[in-house]
């Protein structure tokens, strides 16, 4: 089964670039991608830019309307995924884990739907 680990943090927090802390940071995510891609785990993942760069979409009475930034308020920001093949939800939660924001903000773990198999 696929999983989507939704990566979720307040980038604020988060070590900034050039810095020992970020090199470190950085490094534990390639870490992590060269681990799941070894296993034969790794289906997609991708790191997104900082939030400011957001532009949410909405169609409402027919009319589309975009709102600079993110689609709701809250501390915490959708800053990258990954999609790993796993055996079921317990090794999805421990390579979520594993992923170096979620000592810092959290992961969203959420089985992908196959239509193909429903």
């Amino acid at each position: 089964m696929q999983y989507a680990m939704l990566i979720y943090s307040d980038e604020t927090q988060e070590p900034k670039p050039g810095t020992k802390e970020f090199d470190e940071y950085i490094g534990a995510f390639f870490s992590l991608s060269d681990q799941v891609k070894e296993n034969g785990m790794y289906q997609a993942g991708a790191a997104l830019q900082p939030v400011a760069t957001a532009t949410t979409v909405r169609v409402r009475d027919g009319q589309v309307t975009t709102t600079d930034g993110p689609f709701a308020e809250t501390k915490e920001q959708l800053g990258g995924l990954y999609v790993l093949e796993c055996k079921d939800l317990d090794e999805a939660i421990a390579y979520a884990a594993k992923i170096p924001t979620s000592k810092l903000g959290s992961i969203e773990v959420r089985p992908i739907m196959n239509f193909e198999e429903e």
